[in-house]
C-alpha cells in the first residue's frame, strides 16, 4: 500500500475526489449568487431552496412522469428559473435600489416557506435518486477507484462555469448586462429593454441553482433541508471570491472544496470550520475579496 505523508494513497485521493466533488457544487451555486449580486445588486438568501427545488423536480419528475435524469438536467432548470423570475417580478424588483438588508430579509423569508412547504410535503427524510445508467460503474486508475458519475459532475461543472464567465466577460451580451448595472439610463438609451435584462439574469441565476440541484441529486439524498445546509458554505466562498466576481466565485469554489478535502485527511477536526477561518483571515487582509473590486 503506498503511502503519502503517512496517509494511505486511496485516502488521500479518495478525499481530493470529494473534495472537488463538493467544489463543483460551491462554484455552481456561488457563481450564481456572484451572477444575481453582481448584476441585481441583491444578496439571494433563496438559492439555496432553489438548489433544493431543482433536486425535487427531478426527483418528481422521474417518480411521476418517468423522466429520465439526462432530460430533467436539460428541463428543470427552466422550470425553477421560471419561478425565480416570478419571485423577481412580484418582490424584488420592488426592492432592488434600497438597502441589501432588505433583499437578504426577504429572500431569506422566502427561503424558510419555501423549505417549510417542501417538508410538509414530503417529510424531512431524504428520497434516493438513482445515478442514470450510462454514468453508472466507474474505473480503476491504480491508485484510486474513479466513480464514472463524480467524474462526470466534475467535468461538466466545469464546462458551464467557465462558459458563463465567457458569456458574462467576453461578448457583446454580456457587455450589456455589466453596462445595465453601472448607468442602466445610457443602456435605456440604445433601445435595451433592462428590467427584462435584469429579470432574465436573476433568472440565469437560479436556473444555474437548479441545475446543481439536478446533479446533486444521485450524490446526496433529495431532502428539504440539502439546501440549507449548504447556502452557508456557499456564502462564505462568494464572500472569499469577492462579491459580484464570476472569476472569483468559479476559482475560489472549486480550491475550497479541494482545501476542505484535504483538511479532512490531515486534520478532521478543523474541517467543518476551515471555510470560515480562510474567509476571516482574507476579509482581514482584503475585505473586498480575493477577486472582488476594492472602492
Amino acid at each position: 500500500m503506498v503511502e503519502i505523508f503517512g496517509i494511505p494513497s486511496y485516502a488521500l485521493f479518495g478525499q481530493l475526489l470529494i473534495g472537488l466533488i463538493n467544489g463543483s457544487f460551491y462554484a455552481l451555486l456561488s457563481l450564481g449568487l456572484a451572477v444575481i449580486f453582481g448584476m441585481l445588486n441583491i444578496i439571494n438568501f433563496t438559492h439555496g431552496a432553489q438548489y433544493m427545488m431543482g433536486a425535487f423536480a427531478a426527483y418528481l419528475m422521474l417518480e411521476y412522469l418517468g423522466l429520465d435524469y439526462w432530460v430533467a438536467l436539460v428541463i428543470v432548470p427552466f422550470l425553477i428559473a421560471a419561478t425565480g423570475i416570478v419571485i423577481e417580478r412580484l418582490f424584488l424588483q420592488h426592492i432592488r435600489k434600497l438597502d441589501h438588508l432588505y433583499g437578504l430579509i426577504l429572500t431569506f423569508g422566502l427561503a424558510l416557506i419555501i423549505e417549510g412547504l417542501f417538508r410538509n410535503a414530503y417529510g424531512s427524510s431524504g428520497k434516493p435518486y438513482q445515478v442514470p445508467e450510462l454514468l453508472q460503474g466507474g474505473r480503476n486508475l491504480g491508485f484510486m477507484f474513479l466513480p464514472n458519475y463524480r467524474a462526470w459532475v466534475i467535468a461538466f461543472s466545469l464546462v458551464v462555469c467557465f462558459a458563463t464567465w465567457f458569456a458574462i466577460e467576453r461578448t457583446r451580451l454580456g457587455s450589456y448586462l455589466r453596462a445595465a448595472t453601472e448607468n442602466p439610463t445610457l443602456v435605456r438609451a440604445f433601445g435595451i429593454n433592462v428590467p427584462r435584462m435584469v429579470t432574465l439574469t436573476y433568472g440565469f441565476g437560479v436556473g444555474l441553482a437548479a441545475l446543481a440541484g439536478v446533479m446533486a441529486a444521485p450524490i446526496y439524498n433529495v431532502s428539504p433541508q440539502m439546501g440549507s445546509d449548504l447556502i452557508i458554505v456557499v456564502f462564505a466562498v462568494v464572500v472569499i471570491g469577492g462579491m459580484g466576481s464570476i472569476l472569483g466565485a468559479i476559482i475560489t469554489g472549486f480550491a475550497l472544496g479541494v482545501i476542505e478535502g484535504l483538511t479532512k485527511v490531515f486534520f478532521p477536526e478543523a474541517s467543518s470550520t476551515v471555510i470560515f477561518v480562510i474567509m476571516a483571515i482574507v476579509l482581514l487582509i482584503r475585505p473586498a475579496g480575493l477577486f472582488g473590486r476594492t472602492v
